[in-house]
């Protein structure tokens, strides 16, 4: 089966059922909006102490902002705020797309959150990112990354 006929499906057969709970731990409605730099990345000032933050798929990144309709722009707005442990120029790639979860932000009524490679100079082996363009939240350093000097 074409895989974006089992999307499409799997996001018609989430979007019509009243009972599916999201597994999502950390959004928040209230959050502050989220505010661009001059140099077009979101403006970051707090450091996550939970280890599952941005890590685990129950506590994604929330980035929503403005709109859904501009879901690159936003993961690279919040990406490239980032760097490593020791303030290493980051790069990353998208992974896949996973873990289907209702949501009011979205045409039909699920999304799905992207998981994202970060990797710097010295590194064994990149750490995985969920990133959620759909809910709101407090956007935060993850654990084990800096903000970009």
């Amino acid at each position: 089966m074409n895989k974006s006929i089992l999307l499409i499906a799997l996001l018609i057969s989430l979007a019509s059922c009243s009972s599916t709970q999201s597994t999502l731990k950390n959004t928040d409605d209230n959050a502050p909006n989220l505010v661009l730099n001059k140099d077009n990345t979101f403006v970051i000032t707090a450091y996550s102490k939970d280890k599952k933050y941005g890590y685990d798929k129950d506590y994604p990144i929330n980035i929503f902002f403005n709109n859904t309709k501009n879901e690159t722009v936003n993961q690279q707005r919040f990406l490239n705020a980032l760097a490593g442990p020791n303030g290493e120029k980051i790069t990353f790639n998208k992974l896949e797309s996973c873990c289907p979860f209702p949501t009011k932000r979205s045409e039909l009524g699920a999304g799905f959150l992207e998981v994202f490679a970060i990797k710097w100079a010295g590194q064994k082996k990149p750490i995985l990112l969920y990133l959620n363009i759909y809910e709101k939240g407090i956007l935060m350093i993850p654990v084990g990354l800096t903000l970009k000097k």
